[in-house]
């Protein structure tokens, strides 16, 4: 494998759509090999720009703009961090010949909660829950009652769990109308689905090259309104249930095909395994692989790109855990306890420009057995405090 060196006339580039918290992490670990590292988000001084070679502020979800982006920089790799991005202009990308990761067509029905949905439920058989789209009130209305109450409803295109929430009851219907309609992605349509009430969730990281693929440990976490507050790893599963969200996720991420890491969500009943979700990319419940792996999944997702070997090593047990902005500033501070950074823990500001209230600003990682480290990471988080 030749290895090159950034601002080059031949450099090796990867373009990040999408420059956020996990964006940052893939452009530290690409500039580790020498990669050179283009990073694109809609706002200026986003995490990934102040680690790049380039930074650009456009808006991904303009065709013309996007394509005129990838003209400019010439990209050996195209690699999507967001899901609001314009699918035409990397579909048209690809078909000029550039490398997008994993692959436009895999981009195209994971970006879509529909897409995947019933590429998982009807084209591959796969159990998911019930579900029905609708795109009024009206047909969310009839949808709730048909599938019972409580339902999970979301934007067919969110990330980060933005516009997704639980109706418990009719009451409750009015208020997550609102919420998913005021998501940022597409809420032209939603997706009402019947509640699983599952025993446990894990999100398993999938890294898939064109010649093998890998599983790491599997992740447990906990989600508030659809976006993850803790994870942790290794999550204790059966033997045997392990194996079938294995061959369930194989089957997904082979279905989409491409290389780089993929995290497939998944429910957990009985003996029972339901798909949920899946995104082609680094997943927030990951950030624990951090401290709990030799190879990240921020690094094996670029060694995937490249075409690496994908080995690495489980180290320990640990956890994570999200801090998020208690008010809106323009100018964060935080004040963080020194006991925060031990042998075994410490915090990673993200460096978003500003904050709100809600907004996830930096991670806990702590390294330990899992319900210590668990523990831990969310009495560092309860502890830190915006100043400003």
């Amino acid at each position: 494998m030749i290895l090159t060196t950034p601002l080059k006339h031949d450099s090796i580039k990867i373009m990040l759509l999408g420059s956020g918290e996990l964006g940052k992490e893939v452009a530290i670990e690409a500039s580790r090999l020498g990669v050179e590292v283009i990073a694109v988000d809609s706002y200026p001084n986003a995490p990934a720009h102040l680690v790049a070679n380039k930074a650009h502020i456009i808006d991904m979800k303009n065709k013309e703009a996007l394509l005129e982006l990838i003209y400019l920089e010439n990209p050996t790799y195209i690699v999507p961090e967001i899901e609001a991005l314009n699918i035409e202009a990397l579909e048209i990308a690809e078909i000029e010949g550039f490398n997008v990761i994993p692959n436009a067509n895999a981009v195209k029905k994971t970006m879509n909660r529909k897409n995947i949905r019933k590429f998982v439920a009807e084209e591959l058989n796969i159990k998911t829950s019930p579900y029905i789209f609708v795109s009024s009130y009206e047909e969310l209305e009839k949808a709730s009652v048909k599938l019972g109450f409580p339902c999970v409803i979301k934007p067919v295109m969110s990330s980060s769990g933005h516009g997704q929430s639980i109706a418990k009851s009719k009451m409750d219907l009015k208020t997550s109308w609102e919420k998913a309609k005021e998501a940022r992605g597409d809420a032209s349509e939603l997706i009402v689905e019947g509640f699983i009430d599952f025993d446990y969730e894990i999100t398993l990281l999938s890294v898939r090259t064109e010649n093998e693929s890998i599983f790491c440990k599997p992740i447990g976490h906990i989600q508030k309104d659809g976006d993850y507050v803790l994870s942790w790893q290794p999550m204790p599963m059966k033997k045997e249930i392990l194996q079938k969200a294995q061959e369930i996720a194989k089957r997904v991420t082979d279905g989409l095909g491409g290389r780089g890491i993929f995290g497939v969500e998944l429910f957990i009943k009985g003996d029972e395994v339901y798909f949920s979700e899946v995104s082609p990319r680094p997943h927030d419940t990951g950030m624990v692989t951090m401290i709990s792996q030799s190879q990240s999944e921020f690094a094996l997702h670029v060694r995937a790109i490249l075409g690496l070997p994908l080995e690495f090593s489980f180290i320990a047990e640990g956890a994570s855990a999200a801090y998020r902005g208690d008010i809106k500033s323009a100018n964060p501070h935080f004040d963080v306890p020194k006991n925060a950074f031990s042998k075994n823990s410490f915090v990673r500001i993200f460096g978003k420009p500003n904050s709100h209230k809600g907004r996830r600003m930096a991670v806990i990682l702590v390294q330990d057995k899992v319900e210590n480290a668990k523990k831990r990471a969310e009495e560092i988080a309860k502890s830190i405090k915006m100043t400003k």
